[in-house]
């Protein structure tokens, strides 16, 4: 069982799946500060500073034994936008790697000679017919 194991958690799969983890949450951790640092500060501006995490319905108010009861929707907006931003700034990253592959891509590769020479002999015998 434990050779079973070895040969699972030596595959590559789980080491690139472990690997993507990590720099996933490292990624998680530049984005939220770029959301909270970066972003948030001209979108309270824009509205005037509201801060939507103080957004709240009092569904029950506090009694003598029970503290009050609240739906917090602004935390949830907060979420959103996060989350769209977080999607956004994914998209983006995505978009500029599938840009740099392509060039990679588009470069030449050098063709062996003797594949050049079969291609030659490949197209003039097509001409003869």
């Amino acid at each position: 069982m434990l050779e079973e194991f070895k040969k699972f958690a030596i595959k590559g799969n789980v080491v690139d799946l472990a690997v993507g983890v990590v720099v996933g949450t490292a990624f998680g951790k530049i984005v939220t500060s770029f959301v909270n640092d970066i972003i948030m500060p001209p979108i309270g501006v824009l509205t005037g500073g509201v801060d939507f995490s103080d957004l709240s319905i009092t569904l029950k108010k506090a009694a003598d034994d029970a503290s009050i009861v609240t739906m917090n929707y602004g935390i949830f907006l907060n979420t959103v936008i996060d989350f769209i931003i977080i999607s956004f700034s994914i998209f983006f990253v995505i978009k500029q790697l599938e840009r740099f592959k392509r060039k990679e891509d588009k470069k030449t590769v050098k063709i062996e000679e003797n594949i050049l020479l079969l291609r030659e002999i490949r197209d003039l015998l097509k001409h003869k017919k």
